[in-house]
């Protein structure tokens, strides 16, 4: 049992993180530039951040 005040996230399946088009698969999120391919950047309302390097990318306000 979690927690009181903690939240509990469910992690993706690998699936998930790319999409079937006949007989290719291509990735539906970013691949962090500084480790490379197979490590996905995390998709934020205001940032996209990798969660193995830290690196962040901020999206523009307007």
């Amino acid at each position: 049992m979690a927690a009181k005040g903690k939240k509990v996230t469910k992690s993706l399946k690998r699936s998930a993180y790319f999409t079937v088009s006949g007989k290719t698969a291509t990735p539906s999120r970013r691949y962090c530039p500084r480790c490379g391919p197979g490590v996905f950047m995390g998709e934020h309302k205001d940032r996209a951040s990798c969660g193995k390097c830290g690196y962040t990318e901020f999206k523009n306000k307007a």
